[in-house]
């Protein structure tokens, strides 16, 4: 596995499709890609279009001698499909500006540079609220080795959101209905059915993101989004944890860790297949780098190959992968999990840097997009998830989609 691996880092990964929202390391070298904003970790990537607010893109490249990285940004509309506004008009200065804030790794057996590219900065200001798209180039390149996306807020409408596991498909058994309200008292809108625009996503995830919705009613200056089928989520279960902080401790759900001359080896405990809801105070999916001396974070924190085994029969029909921010909520060829006929299990080696993780396993089906919990994790109506409701404006005569409005609600019963 560790040669397969060292095999795959000279292999580039171009077009690898999927929704243009997502975080993307379209190179294999690229790791721990995170978008912060105002640096805060296990924040959506949602701030303030306003002065003192700011988004912070951070990455490692485990090549680890200094590559000369330029940054391109694309303004996008609710779909995140590029918007018709010149690049002077949603930011002042020029693509294709170069990232200068970088660090070696120090003292670490796997070697790698460390980039941060905050926005706004001396070249370029944000001039418009939405969806911003940045690409990151090695210096001469036309493909970008990673994506990064987040969005800007000019707050104008009130939203509300309440969750139910009481839903029109099953009562208090595998899903979770959302319910929304948008108050846009104050803000003027000359047809608030028409002109208003919504997205809701549960846990950062955008392969089962809702779009295209469609009050249910209205009241004065108020939309009101309930008993909505499309809005209804499989509700999942909670987030699997393991913590990676010492490389020769091993610590929450690692079983030992070994160094092979060459790197870390930190082997997790096996997981089952999940039949019952467990409850767990996880992070929804997130995970946050950190080391056991806590020290230098960014650049002292070791990058460790590690081992993932989930027991359980073998499915048919699809595959199985290990999801969570740490694969930027994707099923991406690289986290695919391969099954061991001969120990009844799948099992994957990943390089991940020295933190705490949460994770969980989804299988997808040949010819779907969807990732399902069932039949890896279960879906239970107990769990505790995150939903994020955007809404997005666009005026007549307007040729980009504003941003207006943002909540975000952590579901628990």
């Amino acid at each position: 596995m560790l040669i397969k691996y060292i095999i795959a880092l000279a292999l580039p990964l171009w077009g690898l499709g999927g929704y243009a929202q997502e975080n993307i390391c379209f190179s294999p070298r690229i790791k721990t890609l995170q978008v912060k904003p105002n640096g805060e970790w296990g924040e959506p990537p949602v701030t303030l279009l306003s002065r003192g607010h700011w988004m912070e893109i951070s990455f490692d490249d485990l090549q680890a001698n200094y590559q000369r990285y330029t940054y391109s940004i694309t303004h996008c509309n609710a779909d995140w499909q590029q918007s018709d506004l010149l690049v002077s008009e949603y930011m002042t200065g020029f693509n294709n500006q170069r990232i200068d804030d970088y660090e070696p790794a120090i003292g670490t057996e796997m070697n790698y540079c460390h980039y941060t590219l905050t926005l706004p900065n001396e070249e370029t200001r944000l001039l418009v609220s939405g969806n911003y798209i940045v690409n990151i180039y090695e210096d001469g390149e036309d493909e970008p080795i990673a994506q990064a996306c987040f969005s800007l807020l000019e707050p104008h409408v009130g939203v509300t959101i309440d969750v139910t596991a009481n839903t029109d498909i099953d009562t208090y058994e595998r899903h979770q209905q959302v319910n929304f309200a948008v108050n846009y008292a104050g803000y003027s809108i000359s047809n608030a059915v028409s002109d208003l625009k919504y997205v809701v996503t549960q846990n950062r995830r955008w392969d089962n993101h809702v779009e295209d919705l469609r009050p249910s009613s209205m009241q004065v200056n108020r939309l009101i989004f309930n008993h909505n089928r499309s809005l209804i989520f499989n509700a999942g279960n909670e987030y699997r944890r393991f913590e990676m902080l010492d490389e020769y401790v091993p610590t929450m759900h690692v079983d030992r860790m070994e160094y092979n001359g060459d790197y870390y080896h930190a082997f997790l405990f096996p997981d089952e297949q999940r039949i019952n809801y467990l409850f767990d105070k996880d992070q929804n999916g997130r995970y946050v780098v950190r080391n056991g001396d806590n020290a230098n974070n960014d650049t002292e924190s070791d990058y460790f190959l590690t081992h993932f085994t989930l027991q359980m029969p073998q499915v048919p029909d699809g595959d199985v992968y290990l999801f969570g921010d740490l694969t930027n909520n994707r099923m991406e060829e690289e986290y695919k999990m391969e099954y061991n006929l001969l120990d009844h299990q799948y099992e994957l080696v990943t390089p991940l840097k020295q933190g705490s993780y949460n994770y969980m396993y989804m299988f997808k089906r040949d010819g779907e997009t969807l990732a399902q919990t069932l039949p890896c994790e279960g879906d239970f109506h107990q769990t505790e998830n995150e939903y994020y409701v955007y809404v997005y404006h666009r005026p007549f005569g307007l040729r980009y989609d504003k941003l207006v409005g943002f909540q975000k609600l952590n579901y628990q019963q």
